[in-house]
């Protein structure tokens, strides 16, 4: 009798510690489908390489991803595994460790800058409104991710996409909004930024508050709405 009780709790123990397993596995994969959701991810390259040991030679891959909140903030990962997959997935854990925000007017960037790393040298222009993303393969992923939808830029150096995107990322983080550039040398905001810059960010920053405003309205309709047919 002894045994049959203790048979029956040990298989009752292992039953619940499956359920508490497979609840565990959900949530996880609900909280790797939010942040797909959440993020844009852009796979910029994959290469295979080889590294010759003893044996022979051991094949493995490379995968250069960036990763964005398209609201400006992004990050650029590289990761290796022996199978593409995993190493997409490891460049994108990497990409969300260095996430960093860039400064933006409007849907474009505040100034003109250069950026370097390595061979690679890349200029950013901004651009004005429905001008479009006017960049190659690997600037473009960068400016997808991080929100910035108008834009010009022309790469100046080595055409090794690794070097570009590095030289990309190193362009947004000198970015500096007019505001602090005007707070450095002691003048005021419009003796530092065009006019024209300024006139576009206020248009930009009335239209995201009406955007706001309707979509607060309309949640707020829904609900009323909903209650209604409750």
């Amino acid at each position: 009798m002894a045994a049959e009780q203790r048979g029956r709790r040990s298989e009752g123990d292992r039953e619940e510690r499956g359920n508490n397993r497979e609840r565990r596995n959900e949530r996880r994969t609900d909280r790797r489908a939010d942040d797909r959701n959440t993020y844009v991810e852009r796979v910029v390259t994959i290469n295979r390489v080889a590294k010759t040991v003893k044996g022979g030679r051991r094949m493995s891959f490379t995968a250069l991803v960036v990763v964005g909140d398209g609201n400006g903030t992004v990050g650029v990962g590289y990761g290796k595994a022996k199978e593409v997959p995993a190493a997409i997935a490891k460049g994108t854990e990497k990409a969300k460790k260095n996430f960093f925000k860039i400064p933006r007017i409007g849907t474009t960037i505040p100034h003109v800058v250069q950026g370097e790393d390595a061979a690679g040298v890349v200029l950013l222009r901004p651009a004005s409104a429905g001008t479009g993303v006017i960049a190659g393969g690997a600037v473009r992923a960068v400016m997808e991710a991080a929100g910035v939808h108008d834009i010009l830029s022309k790469s100046l150096g080595s055409s090794n996409v690794i070097n570009i995107v590095h030289a990309t990322v190193a362009a947004l983080k000198k970015l500096e909004q007019p505001e602090a550039v005007a707070a450095r040398r002691g003048l005021p905001v419009d003796r530092v930024a065009p006019a024209a810059m300024l006139r576009a960010r206020a248009e930009y920053e009335a239209k995201e508050r009406e955007d706001a405003e309707l979509e607060a309205k309309r949640e707020e309709n829904e609900a009323a709405a909903a209650g209604v047919g409750a």
